[in-house]
C-alpha cells in the first residue's frame, strides 16, 4: 500500500504539521511518501520519508503524481488545498483521501481527521460527503514526549518560550525584551525563522538564555522548563500532555478555535502579543506558580 502525504512547509507555515504528520505516518501500514514543494524555510531535510518535489500546488501536478505512484491513501494536510481540488483529484484518481482540518472548512473526503482538542464533530454537518468517516478529538502527540514524561527531571529553566519553527512575527523576541533579565530562559526554534540571525545576536551575550536551533529534544527542554510561553497550536497539545503550566499567544487566524478552547477551560491565553498586558498576566501567573 502507497500513502503519499501532501503537505508544505516554509518559513512562514506549516512546520508543526509537517510534525504531526510524521506522527500519524508511524501509525500507517504500507509506504509512506511526501509531496512537498521545495519553499523557503521549509523542513524537507527532517522529514525520514521519501520527498516528491512539487513545481506547484496545482492538482494536475499531484494527480500525475498519485497516478505515477499507484496511491491507495492521500493524506491533505493543506490550507492551499480546499474542497474542489480534492474533488478534482479523487475524480481523476478514484484514490481515498484522508484530509487533516483544524478550522472547520469543507472537505471533499473519505476521512475527516481534526487531531485537536476542541474539536467537535457536529461542527461538520454538511461539510463533509455523507458516509465520511469523522476522527475527531485525539492530538497527535510525538513520541519522545510519550518517553520523556515516563522520566524524572530538574528544572533548570525558569521559562521556555516556543512560538513555533518560524515565529513570522518575531514575537520571541519581543517576549524576550519584555521578561525579567533574571530569569533562565530556554528558546526552541528553527533554521526556519527568519529572524534567527537577530535572536542569535541578542542571545549572545547573555548567559541566562539558551536557544535551541533545531533540537531533537524539545520535549526535554520543555520538561526542564518551570513555565511555557507557547501559541495555541500544535505545540500547546504537546505542553498540555506534560501537565506545564503555559501562556499561549495567538499569533494567527488558523489558531481561533484552539485559543477560544483554552480561554473557556481556564488557561493564560492572550489574543495578540502586548507588552504591558503581557508582563501583568506573566507575573500574575508565576506568582500563582510559586505560591
Amino acid at each position: 500500500m502507497s500513502i503519499l502525504f501532501r503537505a508544505d512547509s516554509s518559513s512562514t507555515l506549516g512546520l508543526g504539521h509537517i510534525m504531526r504528520d510524521l506522527v500519524f505516518a508511524k501509525s500507517l501500514e504500507g509506504e509512506v511518501i511526501f509531496a512537498c514543494q521545495n519553499l523557503e524555510g521549509n523542513m524537507i531535510d527532517r522529514i525520514p520519508y521519501e520527498v516528491k518535489i512539487l513545481e506547484s500546488n496545482d492538482a494536475s501536478e499531484l494527480i500525475a503524481l498519485i497516478r505515477s505512484l499507484h496511491v491507495s491513501l492521500l493524506v491533505i494536510d493543506h490550507y492551499g488545498i480546499d474542497a474542489v481540488y480534492e474533488q478534482t483529484v479523487k475524480e481523476a484518481t478514484g484514490v481515498k483521501i484522508l484530509s487533516l482540518d483544524d478550522t472547520y472548512e469543507k472537505h471533499h473526503c473519505d476521512i475527516l481527521l481534526n487531531p485537536n482538542l476542541y474539536a467537535d464533530v457536529k461542527r461538520y454537518e454538511g461539510l463533509v460527503p455523507n458516509g465520511c468517516e469523522l476522527r475527531c478529538g485525539k492530538p497527535l502527540i510525538r513520541e519522545e514526549f510519550h518517553k520523556e514524561k515516563t522520566i524524572q527531571r530538574d528544572k533548570i529553566y525558569d521559562v521556555c518560550i516556543a512560538m513555533g519553527g518560524s515565529d513570522s512575527a518575531n514575537i520571541t523576541l519581543d517576549v524576550l525584551k519584555t521578561l525579567p533579565n533574571t530569569l533562565h530562559v530556554s528558546i526552541l526554534t528553527t533554521t526556519a525563522n527568519a529572524h534567527l540571525k537577530e535572536l542569535q545576536t541578542f542571545v549572545a551575550d547573555k548567559s541566562n538564555l539558551a536557544l535551541h536551533v533545531n533540537s531533537n529534544e524539545v520535549a526535554k527542554v520543555l520538561h526542564q522548563s518551570h513555565f511555557v510561553i507557547t501559541t495555541p497550536s500544535v505545540m500547546v497539545q504537546e505542553v498540555l500532555f506534560m501537565e506545564l503550566p503555559f501562556l499561549a499567544i495567538k499569533v494567527a487566524s488558523n489558531q481561533d478555535d484552539m485559543y477560544a478552547y483554552l480561554k473557556q477551560q481556564g488557561y493564560a491565553v492572550m489574543e495578540c502579543f502586548e507588552s504591558q498586558s503581557f508582563q501583568k498576566m506573566f507575573e500574575k501567573r508565576m506568582k500563582r506558580e510559586n505560591s
